[in-house]
């Protein structure tokens, strides 16, 4: 194989279809990841105790409207068929997410028509106050304080580790209402899972001569920088730089992950909004399987969340972008707009919150972009 005079840190799903995508059109590259597993936070294992996959650093669900993207992914796994379902257990009842009809009629004690909850939940909406003010006003405007408090207010101290008032207004557009009974989590057209895991389906996408990978490699940019002509970056922004005007603001996990027999739960995912609660979320990897899968459970994966404020040597799995201006973040994107042979890419590398999708279809249009002369 020729030297690869392109190099590309981390080998998750953006490091991956960049790396692939070159490939295609014959150009080598060279991809290096700090852990020992390629797939990133996406990365599963198969419990032969539960009979299922592990989504070791919490669930990922595919779900997408870009034929792009499916047709991109299809080439290294088979998609099955998924339907993700998340429930939310609030002061000791347990409610349907997204908010729906069942919910607001569960939550009210009524038997609401589609019509008369829409009238229901305009009459609780807040209009007084400035809905694009921050993540609380705007929660407050569409569904009034009841269901805020109850549904999201603690939920988000707990995510973020700030005041939800912190929290930019836009956030919110990942958090619909319908007036119907779909608990259909997400809204868009195809949604599924690997068959085989999505670290096998990573591995697929790396397993071309014109690859090199190397795990167990963290690289620091200032040792890259003259080897290569390009270097593809989806690591943390500020570790180009070794952080020398300080870190930007994350989010951390940590999971307590066990085996508990029979079904424990019944769905894959339950939030739990309550502040009396240290957790965030629970999810029972089980059910991450096609529907047409029905055997029964014998033995449950439990995984329980908690989401903690980042200290160096953490896992950096969410950007913390709070209301007002990020001075520091815009400074380091200044910097390395002027070095020619980076090129930031994925969540970290451009401090940004993206499904899946989006990821790769970014991945390829960027790549795309830098190579306009060839077609993978």
């Amino acid at each position: 194989m020729p030297d690869a005079r392109i190099c590309i840190v981390g080998a998750g799903v953006t490091g991956a279809t960049i790396a692939r995508y070159l490939a295609d059109i014959g150009i080598a590259s060279h991809v290096f990841d700090s852990r020992n597993h390629v797939a990133g936070n996406c990365h599963t294992e198969w419990d032969a105790k539960a009979k299922c996959y592990h989504h070791v650093y919490g669930p990922h669900i595919f779900h997408t409207n870009t034929q792009e993207v499916i047709d991109w992914i299809s080439r290294f796994t088979e998609l099955v068929p998924y339907k993700h379902s998340v429930k939310s257990t609030t002061k000791g009842k347990v409610f349907s997410l997204p908010i729906n009809l069942h919910t607001l009629n569960q939550f009210f004690g009524a038997a609401m028509s589609p019509n008369e909850a829409q009238a229901y939940l305009k009459g609780l909406a807040d209009g007084s106050v400035d809905s694009d003010e921050n993540f609380e006003t705007r929660a407050v405007s569409l569904i009034g304080r009841n269901l805020y408090e109850s549904f999201f207010e603690g939920y988000t101290r707990k995510q973020w580790g700030v005041e939800p008032s912190q929290i930019p207004s836009d956030i919110l557009k990942r958090l619909p209402v319908r007036f119907n009974y779909d608990d259909n989590y997400f809204f868009h057209a195809f949604q599924g899972l690997p068959k085989a895991g999505y670290t096998e389906m990573v591995a697929a996408m790396l397993d071309h001569p014109l690859i090199t990978v190397s795990l167990n490699s963290p690289k620091r940019f200032a040792d890259l920088k003259d080897q290569y002509d390009k270097i593809f970056w989806s690591g943390p922004i500020e570790d180009v730089f070794d952080a020398d005007e300080g870190y930007l603001p994350y989010r951390t996990l940590e999971f307590e992950t066990s085996h508990v027999r029979g079904d424990t739960q019944g769905c894959p995912v339950m939030n739990f909004p309550d502040e009396d609660v240290s957790y965030t979320r629970s999810t029972q990897h089980n059910y991450f399987r096609s529907a047409l899968e029905t055997s029964e459970i014998e033995v449950s994966l439990m995984t329980y969340e908690y989401s903690k404020t980042w200290k160096p040597g953490d896992i950096q799995y969410y950007p913390v972008h709070l209301t007002g201006e990020n001075d520091l973040l815009a400074r380091y994107k200044a910097r390395a707009a002027k070095i020619e042979n980076l090129q930031l890419c994925g969540r970290l590398g451009q401090f940004k919150y993206m499904d899946m999708d989006v990821a790769i279809k970014g991945a390829l249009d960027l790549v795309a972009a830098s190579y306009p002369h060839s077609k993978a």
